[in-house]
């Protein structure tokens, strides 16, 4: 008897093609990849259906076969298959977009900045605090049942005060009741070292899901989950897709992480999807941070997700001694204001160890003429270019295009130039001048060169072999030194001046995570922040632990301006090489888009922002133009942005790129 396999392809058609199912691949299921000719090209197909009869409007004689069967048995679930209609839908892309992101080519996580660090110290096995105690307990008795505050926890405390114990005594407790644990962690380069501790605590049953893996190492590991051989899955983004059988929960650690969100089609948020699985399976998720997102602390707030408090540090230490520095008070010529040096010196003296953080490479931020104000940009890019001293270049940062630098102005030949602003480079330049009988080294994406440097670097550290560590974001987060006294935040300004709506958010939340490095095992810990505006809110309640005040104020804010979480976003970017073609398309789209409302009887619940220019209004030679789409309901936005993405056709040369419940707006 003949049958026919219904199958979907990574390419942006929202339908299903039907191929016949040779007579020698009698083993064909759901699940299963298939290689097919798809027009003139040979593609990888995903089959989601097997069926007895083709489609009445297909003639039999025109359906092509399967080429060949790419996997023995099937990769994907039923449960994936759900999950894959599911993306399709809310993240506006199509199924077969949806199943290829779940076990892509082992290529770097896509739309993430390299980012490296490591897990705070996970120690074997201890006592309970009475605060564990009670959230492990909590989250264990609550019925996980999906319609319910149950289903969602949140184990909210400064960093090091013990969230990691609790999701591993939860883990623990699974693992003896026969349930899998998905634990989600924001970056690849945490993965090995939150591994190598769960490996240490549960042996071999632990499996590693990232798409740094190359394709044999991620195909391999997704068959020891599949087969019950791992059943603790630890991994960044798109670990929460793992194939766990029985799945008792979903782990996701620094919920608030912004590398949590794809950048690249699907634009889906692991958040969301881990919430979606949790509530398809009736298990709980359980998500922790220091900094929760606003959406978290507001459904926390709304008693939606339930919130387990830890509020003490565990090892001994204490609240980190903060200070502010006014940088307008200073000297402008120098990144160390005399208090900061003061403080480095101490703790050398003392034999402790300084971290000192900027979250920007290079030697200094941008090139400037001091006569007419010209600033050197990317050719590409609508972005200051930055230089870097070893390279002697003045490089973009985001298509990578480099130059020397000039010696007199481009734009009226004045001899006046300079550069304004300062980089890591900069500073482990004047550090080393200024602390010659110092260790220092130095740890961002560009100082990096080879596979192990970064675990040598740190190894360093907390070995004590090196005095000051300099670092941009990577540092920023996660790290666990006994010897560390001083943390200095050279510029804490940097992202407020972002022209987006969490910018507040990000920088209060890098302070207080970057803080929280300091103080961890000794109650002498310091931070110095530096700022040329210390009073701005963000930093100013950062520094002073006032979270609570922040996130009323940051939320206020948020609902007088409408935005998330008090309203849903949908963004639609446009881009082209052709500005004229983009504008034409962008504006062309929005007259769709309100007629689209219109049909539907949506134009009084659904508000259109744009087109506007992007913040960033060219990248890799790439012109840029947006529009917002803003409601009250998730399901108005879909249902217009589906009606317009699939029904309408982008002038040739102009691509436009999807994104529902943006991270940032740049």
């Amino acid at each position: 008897m003949s049958r026919y396999a219904e199958v979907v392809l990574n390419v942006p058609l929202p339908k299903t093609f039907t191929y016949a199912v040779p007579d020698t691949a009698a083993q064909t299921a759901a699940g299963m990849r298939a290689q097919v000719q798809f027009g003139s090209r040979r593609m990888t197909a995903y089959i989601i259906a097997v069926h007895d009869k083709p489609p009445p409007e297909l003639p039999r004689e025109k359906i092509r076969p399967l080429s060949r069967l790419i996997d023995e048995k099937p990769l994907f679930t039923a449960e994936h298959i759900r999950l894959s209609q599911w993306i399709a839908s809310y993240y506006l892309c199509t199924q077969g977009e949806a199943l290829s992101a779940m076990l892509p080519s082992g290529k770097t996580e896509r739309g993430i900045q390299p980012m490296f660090g490591t897990v705070e110290q996970l120690p074997q096995e201890c006592a309970l605090s009475a605060q564990q105690q009670a959230a492990v307990e909590s989250i264990l008795r609550a019925p996980a049942n999906a319609d319910t505050v149950a289903a969602l926890h949140y184990v909210y405390g400064p960093t090091g005060s013990g969230k990691t114990e609790v999701f591993l005594r939860i883990a623990q407790d699974m693992l003896a009741n026969g349930k899998g644990i998905i634990y989600l962690v924001p970056e690849i380069s945490l993965t090995r070292q939150v591994s190598d501790a769960l490996t240490a605590r549960f042996g071999g049953t632990v499996a590693v899901l990232h798409s740094g893996l190359t394709g044999s190492q991620r195909l391999r590991e997704w068959n020891r989950i599949l087969s019950r051989d791992a059943r603790i899955v630890i991994g960044a983004r798109s670990a929460v897709f793992a194939p766990v059988p029985d799945l008792g929960t979903i782990i996701i650690d620094e919920e608030h992480d912004g590398a949590y969100k794809s950048e690249a089609t699907p634009r889906y948020h692991a958040r969301q999807v881990a919430i979606f699985r949790c509530r398809e399976l009736n298990i709980p998720l359980i998500m922790g941070s220091a900094t929760p997102s606003a959406e978290a602390w507001e459904l926390m707030r709304q008693g939606v997700i339930r919130r387990h408090t830890l509020s003490k540090r565990l090892s001994g230490g204490a609240p980190p001694e903060i200070i502010t520095v006014n940088l307008t008070e200073t000297a402008a010529n120098s990144c160390l204001s005399p208090l900061l040096r003061r403080e480095i010196t101490a703790a050398l003296q003392e034999k402790r160890q300084t971290i000192l953080f900027l979250n920007r490479r290079g030697f200094t931020h941008f090139f400037r003429c001091n006569t007419c104000g010209f600033e050197l940009t990317c050719k590409n890019c609508s972005v200051a270019l930055t230089y870097h001293k070893n390279e002697k270049r003045l490089r973009c940062h985001y298509c990578g295009w480099t130059i020397e630098p000039p010696h007199i102005c481009p734009q009226c030949a004045s001899l006046d130039v300079g550069y304004a602003g300062f980089g890591t480079e900069y500073i482990e330049t004047e550090v080393r001048a200024a602390f010659p009988q110092a260790v220092v080294d130095r740890i961002d994406t560009d100082s990096l060169t080879h596979r192990n440097e970064l675990e040598e670097k740190l190894a360093n550290f907390k070995d004590g072999r090196t005095d000051i560590l300099l670092g941009t974001q990577m540092i920023a987060k996660g790290l666990n030194f006994p010897h560390l006294k001083l943390v200095g935040i050279i510029l804490a300004d940097t992202g407020l001046h972002l022209p987006d709506f969490r910018a507040a958010e990000r920088t209060f939340s890098l302070i207080t995570q970057v803080a929280g490095r300091a103080g961890r095992f000794f109650p002498d810990g310091k931070v110095i922040v530096q700022s040329y505006d210390p009073n701005r809110q963000p930093i100013l309640l950062a520094c002073s632990g006032n979270i609570e005040q922040f996130y009323t104020e940051e939320l206020a804010q948020r609902k007088l301006l409408k935005f998330p979480p008090f309203t849903r976003l949908i963004r639609l970017v446009f881009r082209s090489a052709q500005e004229n073609a983009v504008w034409s398309a962008a504006e062309g789209a929005a007259v769709l888009l309100h007629r689209i409302a219109a049909e539907h009887n949506l134009t009084g619940k659904i508000e259109l922002l744009g087109p506007s220019e992007c913040p960033l209004a060219k990248i890799a030679a790439n012109y840029r133009v947006q529009i917002l789409l803003r409601s009250n309901a998730i399901q108005t936005l879909l249902t217009v942005s589906r009606h317009f993405l699939f029904g309408y056709r982008a002038p040739q040369h102009v691509y436009i790129e999807a994104d529902t419940d943006p991270v940032q707006l740049l």
